[in-house]
């Protein structure tokens, strides 16, 4: 069976993506059972509880500000690299502690709008609709379409971590901004052979101004930066660096070219992936909390951020991506 190094030192297996039933003991070692157990963790229980929807998860008993022991984070790893989308409710973090939490999935990506970033953690992004003297001082507009985050570079990256800081709530106690998720794998698994065999060895060209030329968002200056980024190309279905599972790797914000391919045809064909990548049967809608950490696998999801609120109705999250990853078929 071929396993794989991943390059931060975890083993999986290309043909095992889902994780093993486990056999455990309960704690006075009385009794033996099956599934996943309950696993003691920096003072909680760590517990890993499905969403019960196409992917995500909610990781509990685990305080993010205390540092995790090795055994610990494998397991919420896995759990990442299973349900591609993981959430923990109450944290209340430090930038510090937000950070040495993300980067062990891999070192900080460099930030393209990094004019938004925190000034003492360059590491993290201001996600946010607040301004000061009229000037957003977050990315504002940030997931208004369906994407994967940077997909435009040549080495995106493994995972966006989130921290919840401050959310919109109506005056009737109404929490607004949820965020969608997709999986980009479920909606690959669900093609006929016919498709599959048609994606093969396809290449798609992804722009990081494609979003804002179609829908006429954002700032000038960022605007800008967008137009002047290097146009990347990817394969079209690429495979998940820890999993070895395939994966729909196009968006209709941010692609509009595959290599060889007449424009009318790559259009049409990029814009029926992208509308079966977002089938409701592969979304998972999830409703913000204050002091949620939510973090996803950008190799294997695209995510869209619901616009449903404005000032004087606050939102500010921090950011962090990391991991630099290969993008290979």
């Amino acid at each position: 069976m071929a396993h794989k190094t991943s390059p931060y030192g975890s083993s999986y297996s290309r043909h095992l993506p889902n994780p093993p039933i486990m056999c455990y003991r309960s704690a006075d070692g009385s009794s033996l059972h099956i599934g996943l157990p309950k696993m003691p963790v920096n003072g909680g229980e760590l517990e890993i509880v499905p969403s019960g929807d196409a992917l995500a998860a909610e990781v509990r008993g685990v305080d993010l500000s205390r540092p995790l022991e090795d055994s610990d984070f494998a397991i919420i790893e896995h759990a990442f690299n299973t349900h591609s989308v993981l959430c923990f409710r109450d944290q209340d973090l430090t930038p510090e502690q937000l950070v040495a939490y993300a980067t062990r999935y891999g070192e900080p990506q460099r930030l393209f709008l990094n004019h938004y970033a925190m000034k003492e953690h360059p590491e993290i992004l201001y996600v946010s609709n607040i301004q000061e003297n009229g000037r957003d001082i977050g990315y504002a507009d940030a997931g208004i379409v369906w994407h994967t985050d940077m997909s435009f570079e040549k080495t995106p990256p493994r995972a966006t971590v989130l921290h919840a800081r401050e959310i919109p709530v109506t005056e009737d106690g109404t929490v607004l901004g949820d965020t969608l998720f997709a999986s980009a794998i479920k909606a690959y698994d669900s093609l006929s052979d016919a498709m599959k065999e048609r994606l093969n060895g396809l290449r798609v060209v992804h722009d990081a101004a494609g979003r804002r030329r179609k829908t006429g968002t954002g700032v000038s200056s960022d605007n800008e930066q967008h137009e002047n980024h290097d146009l990347t190309v990817h394969p079209v279905v690429r495979r998940h660096p820890y999993t070895g599972e395939k994966i729909l790797y196009v968006s209709s914000g941010e692609c509009e070219v595959i290599e060889g391919m007449a424009d009318g045809e790559a259009v049409e064909l990029i814009d029926e992936l992208a509308a079966t990548i977002i089938r409701d049967e592969f979304i998972h809608r999830h409703k913000w909390q204050m002091g949620d950490v939510l973090m996803w696998d950008n190799c294997a999801v695209q995510h869209l951020a619901i616009h449903d609120y404005e000032l004087p109705l606050r939102r500010m999250m921090w950011r962090i991506t990391v991991g630099y990853t290969d993008v290979y078929e």
